[in-house]
Parts: C-alpha cells; structure tokens; sequence
C-alpha cells in the first residue's frame, strides 16, 4: 500500500487523473463511498507494482501457488476440445499478470504488450514476461500477424482490450459514460479465425492470501467495452483508474458516443 501512496503525492498529474476517472465513473453512491474507494485504489494500484515483480521473478511453482481457485476453466476445456483459438480479454483489473501465467503453466499463449518508452525496461519486461510457454508480441504488424498465426494454430492469446491503440486502430465508443478509442482488433482476429473470446481477471485477495482468477466466455454482443465495464464493476476498487484511458492518440479525430438509451 505505501508504493501506491507514495506514486499518488509523488505525483499530481497521476494523482488527479486517478480522481477525475474514479470521480467521473459513476460507479459508487454518494462522496462518502467515492472517498472510500479512492483510498482502496490507492492501495490497491500500489500492490499491482510490487506483484508484477514477483511473479516476474519468482519461481513458477510459488507463483502458481498463489492462485487459490479458478472459476471458469471449463471454457477453456471446451474450446481446446473444439480446437478453436482462444482470444483472452483481460483489463487492466485485479492482478493482470497472473493470469497469462497460470495460463501458461500448461499451454503456450502469446500476448500482444506495447514496448516501453524507456529501452532499459525492454529487457526486464521480457525476462519476467517471456517465461514458459509465455510468447510476447509487440503492438505492431508483425505483432498482430503473430497472433493470427497463433489463433490459426488453436493457440490463445492475450490482450489488454482496455489499451489505447494508435490512430487508425480503433474507434471511439463509450466506457461509462465517455468517449473512449477502442481497439477494433479483437473483433477483427475473432472474425478471421473463429477464436473463442473469454474474459478474464485475476482477484487480488486481501492481506496478501493471494488470487482467484475468473474466466467467462463473451461474443461482444454488446461492444468490447461494455464488456470490460461488466467485470470491472465486481471489484471496481481493483481497477487501474490512474490510467489514461480517454487519451486521443495523436492523429485520430475526437468524436463523442453517446450510451444508448434503456
């Protein structure tokens, strides 16, 4: 909790995009449960940082340890037994790591993930990442074409559906309630190979009793984002609200979404 203190005073751009997106969510009642759930997500974006780490670095085996339960792998056995690609879609909730690893504990996964600004990371990244049967595919053409290769194979996948993509790769939709570009590739590799499209996210445990790890199957039906919103209301303190979802890359065109009427 204190490196997630510690990231909000230390800095004031984060610190008030972290409010305005919290703030702007409609998720909780009234000013009182607002406060309340800042001060968790605080806490609760600090302990993402540090486990990222971790489970980076330690040894497979104690990392899979952490995960205490998997609710939903049955849709994972049904569509390797159908041979159909798997399309993981997990935000930026909960414990995102973990689940490509228990995933690749047993099967090999490539996961689309976007170089850092900073080249000293690149290596670290890939040295935690890229372990096991852990492929990582850059947000690029030849990244996209290796994961449609993967698919092809009855591979799965991994994406951050809640990533900004860059100009030209996505469309702007709502995401409670605001104009957000969203990637259009995932509907775009489900399309071209009937890959199976599941929903996941890893549930931090309090106290450190480490994780429970959720996969539900999806068409889309109602957008990507709407999906994402779905899971992200069950534990809305876990979300990463610090980040930039509603940024306009440079050189795509701002329109506004409006959420249809109910």
């Amino acid at each position: 909790m204190l490196v997630g203190w510690m990231m909000y005073f230390l800095s004031p751009t984060y610190a008030a995009r972290l409010r305005h997106n919290l703030r702007a969510s409609g998720i909780f009642a009234g000013a009182t449960a607002y406060k309340k759930m800042l001060r968790h997500n605080i806490g609760e974006t600090g302990k993402g940082v540090t486990e990222a780490f971790a489970i980076w670095f330690r040894p497979q085996q104690e990392v899979l340890e952490w995960v205490r339960t998997c609710h939903g792998w049955q849709h994972v056995e049904d569509a390797l037994t159908a041979k159909r690609g798997i399309i993981f879609l997990t935000p930026h909730l909960g414990c995102f790591e973990i689940t490509a690893q228990y995933y690749a504990a047993n099967y090999p996964i490539s996961v689309l993930y976007r170089p850092p600004r900073k080249a000293w990371l690149e290596p670290l990244i890939h040295e935690g990442r890229a372990r096991t049967k852990i492929k990582l595919a850059p947000t690029n053409l030849q990244g996209v074409k290796g994961l449609l290769k993967a698919l092809k194979q009855g591979e799965a996948i991994g994406i951050l559906p809640d990533q900004v993509p860059s100009a030209g790769e996505g469309e702007w939709q709502d995401f409670f309630g605001r104009s957000a570009y969203t990637m259009t590739l995932v509907n775009r590799l489900a399309q071209s190979t009937g890959a199976a499209i599941l929903l996941a996210y890893g549930e931090r445990l309090a106290d450190g009793a480490g994780y429970v790890i959720h996969i539900e199957p999806s068409t889309l039906e109602d957008g990507l984002n709407a999906a994402i919103e779905s899971l992200i209301r069950r534990c809305p303190e876990q979300y990463l609200w610090a980040y930039n979802r509603y940024k306009t890359p440079r050189g795509a065109v701002k329109t506004e979404t409006l959420r249809p009427e109910t």
